[in-house]
């Protein structure tokens, strides 16, 4: 279920989202989807969701953040099984998909790139502030190549460049918001001008 509301009730709410892959973020890029063995890893060592709690982690310190799901999961199987893939405290944040079935088809959806994908849902949603994390960097439009986290195959969220990325750019899109809007709420704290 998509929960984005009216056009501008995320910047109205000071949401800021974090569109999030799977494959390459919270685990290795190394995975394959077929009947016999369904989603499974092919990386030597490598588990599904092994980096997850790191996301988990990064976010704490911000409850304004949600998440949309930008990941081939969502095209593949679909949103809720994609989404009851995370741990309780990412699912909980979920608010969407950049693949919607009933309104997209799979064939149009898959001849975009991923940043297009993504701009497309950010013109959408309209949220306070955006970042997207991601191990595709192939097709971004130009105004948007900075909202972009880029991550490594191999490495996803393991990467300490990647973490010190993602605490720095939400802790500025949040201060921001904070800062042009009075009155708005972070978690228990009412941040005020």
């Amino acid at each position: 279920m998509d929960d984005c509301g009216t056009e501008s009730s995320l910047a109205e709410k000071g949401l800021v989202i974090a569109y999030l892959d799977y494959d390459g973020v919270l685990h290795h890029d190394d995975v394959y989807w077929s009947r016999k063995k369904g989603i499974h890893m092919r990386a030597p060592g490598a588990t599904l969701f092994e980096w997850a709690y790191i996301l988990e982690q990064l976010l704490a310190p911000f409850p304004e953040v949600r998440i949309v799901l930008s990941t081939s999961w969502v095209r593949v199987k679909s949103f809720d099984f994609a989404q009851k893939q995370l741990p309780r405290g990412l699912r909980e944040r979920v608010v969407g998909a950049t693949f919607h079935r009933r309104e997209m088809s799979k064939f149009a959806f898959d001849q975009m790139a991923r940043g297009a994908q993504i701009y497309a849902d950010v013109q959408r949603r309209r949220p306070a502030g955006w970042i997207a994390i991601d191990n595709d960097a192939e097709g971004w439009p130009i105004h948007c190549q900075d909202n972009l986290i880029r991550t490594e195959d191999a490495l996803g969220l393991s990467d300490l460049r990647v973490q010190a990325a993602i605490r720095e750019r939400l802790a500025v899109l949040v201060s921001g918001i904070a800062n042009k809007s009075p009155g708005i709420s972070r978690g228990s704290l009412h941040v005020e001008r």
